[in-house]
């Protein structure tokens, strides 16, 4: 389920089952959602889809009745946080994770903070164990590589360098001569400069601009100058005005007449976005100025095509969104096979694939909202990464004419980040950590027509009616040596034991995952139904005060707390 705009397929998948095998809905989700995986792409709660519970009562009550078999408040329960609450909008990622077996975002950091995003539907489970893991998006590079990166790949890797195992890719590509990457380089600058004439040139004469513009046009820009580029949906969290902060110093930094930069502009802003409109209107007015004209473009009516020849010819790709406002963006990645070198802010796909020897990164790696302060320290750092770092390295060249820092870094990311952020690697990824297990998952689940859906149905029953009934007893600590030893009693009422799982946990320290660490049941509690003694022990080397006992379900092939969220800390 790529995003929750398809969650309507958990309902239908449902239905199938219930056909084929006569089992109600529930067992029926129950298997089924085994076999589902939801991929979330919005790094922001607003970028759900939420519909009017009269509109799903409009369209889907009858369905729900007639199809399903269950009732509109139980339809609409699947798509909010508090089922209760007639007043709350039917949310389709909540549907999509209630209805899947497993949920993932698509990049590290995006993982972190979609788990954060659904933290209100796994009460008193930490936000770290929010069951949302991920795999980062990669792009197929064969569709935007250019003729000349084909055949430059080709030449150091083979033509099959796609369509198998890419575990060699990153070694061949470092054999290739500084000389021949900075003559491939070139060569794509050439082609993009041609290009962007070409297409302004189109671009104004459509637009009823006179012919000394669009003349002028046909001689823009140089292909032995730094090119910068920038293209995306125009967004207020995507800052494509950062650039724009000191239109002064940008403009010293463009013309310099020893070194030299040029932007080419690409993007459109959704017809609804007055404020992403004004975004692109304030680069048209910096162009407009004439001492800008011959430094600066924007390309219109951005599409993939664009984008493609804008990805094979630029020397440096800019993105400067908010962190942690871009899920992953893939138009970076776009570059690596091509030799181009990203300088991004430290979100998305960058947050992870940035190292000093491949490229450049903005921002501290923290979160600031969209405090204006911070924008302008961003500003700051930009303007200083061009001037102190990038168009140094870019114009400093040996005695063959060869920037050698820069083809250096080129090179690394080239070999580190192509075949890393490649759909080779996703897609084996996905395969491997979810489609392979979903597939197997969902055939246990389905055998004797869903037997095993109604035994887990049976089971979340049995915890429904009966946990609030457990509780903890008397806890005793004892430090012996290097082992704390935790004695903890606690009653389960009717619960068969075999049904939960007890454990001390400790939240991690600096970065470290947290620590759990399960007690064994050693004595039942003379005198007590079904209560019990459960010990652990633990070294010395973090304070006993750390760990706190908890008690949550257990069930072969289930997940947790995805499939049932019941937890019970000690207090």
């Amino acid at each position: 389920l790529n995003e929750g705009h398809a969650a309507f397929a958990v309902l239908e998948r449902a239905r199938s089952f219930m056909q084929e095998t006569a089992q109600p809905f529930d067992v029926a989700l129950a298997v089924t959602r085994a076999g589902n995986l939801f991929t979330t792409h919005t790094a922001v709660a607003d970028g759900f889809d939420r519909f009017a519970p009269a509109l799903i009562e409009q369209y889907l009550a009858g369905y729900a009745h007639t199809q399903l078999g269950i009732s509109r408040h139980d339809l609409l329960a699947l798509g909010r946080r508090n089922p209760n609450d007639a007043t709350e909008p039917f949310n389709m990622a909540y549907l999509a994770i209630r209805g899947s077996g497993a949920v993932n975002g698509v990049s590290r950091l995006h993982g972190k903070v979609s788990r954060h995003l659904f933290e209100t539907l796994f009460p008193h489970w930490p936000a770290e164990e929010v069951p949302v893991v991920h795999v980062t998006n990669g792009v197929h590079m064969p569709t935007w590589d250019s003729a000349a990166a084909d055949d430059l790949w080709t030449e150091a890797c083979g033509k099959d360098r796609w369509l198998g195992a890419t575990e060699t890719l990153e070694q061949d590509i470092r054999r290739i001569s500084d000389a021949r990457l900075w003559q491939f380089r070139t060569t794509a600058s050439k082609s993009l400069v041609e290009y962007a004439r070409d297409r302004l040139s189109r671009q104004l004469a459509i637009s009823g601009a006179p012919s000394e513009a669009v003349d002028a046009a046909s001689h823009l820009f140089d292909c032995n100058t730094l090119t910068l580029g920038f293209a995306r949906r125009f967004a207020t969290y995507k800052r494509p005005n950062l650039l724009l902060h000191d239109p002064e110093r940008l403009l010293r930094l463009l013309t310099n007449p020893q070194r030299p930069v040029q932007l080419i502009m690409a993007g459109k802003a959704h017809p609804a976005d007055q404020a992403g409109q004004a975004l692109i209107q304030q680069w048209l007015q910096f162009i407009q100025r004439p001492e800008v004209r011959s430094h600066v473009i924007f390309l219109s009516d951005y599409d993939m095509h664009l984008t493609e020849q804008l990805v094979q010819g630029v020397d440096v790709w800019l993105n400067t969104p908010r962190r942690p406002w871009e899920a992953c963006g893939t138009s970076g990645m776009k570059v690596l096979v091509n030799g181009g070198i990203n300088l991004s802010e430290l979100d998305g796909w960058w947050a992870e694939a940035y190292t000093p020897e491949v490229g450049w990164a903005l921002g501290d790696g923290q979160e600031h909202g969209d405090d204006p302060a911070w924008d302008a320290r961003d500003a700051e750092a930009l303007y200083a990464l061009l001037e102190r770092e990038v168009i140094p390295a870019f114009y400093t060249r040996d005695e063959q004419g060869i920037p050698s820092a820069w083809v250096a870094r080129m090179r690394e990311s080239m070999a580190r980040l192509t075949p890393r952020f490649s759909t080779n690697r996703a897609v084996c990824e996905y395969t491997e950590q979810h489609y392979l297990p979903a597939a197997s998952a969902y055939l246990e689940r389905a055998v004797d027509k869903g037997a095993s859906g109604v035994e887990l149905v049976n089971w979340r029953h049995a915890l429904e009616q009966q946990w609030s009934a457990l509780r903890f007893g008397e806890v005793k600590l004892e430090t012996i040596g290097e082992q704390h030893i935790f004695d903890v009693q606690i009653y389960l009422d009717d619960l068969d034991p075999e049904a939960v799982r007890v454990e001390l946990f400790a939240d991690g320290i600096n970065g470290a995952v947290a620590e759990r660490v399960e007690m064994q049941r050693v004595r039942q509690l003379v005198g007590a139904t079904n209560g019990y003694a459960y010990r652990a022990q633990v070294p010395t080397v973090r304070p006993a005060t750390d760990y706190t006992a908890r008690l949550i379900p257990r069930r072969g092939g289930v997940a947790v707390p995805l499939e049932d969220a019941h937890i019970l800390w000690q207090r």
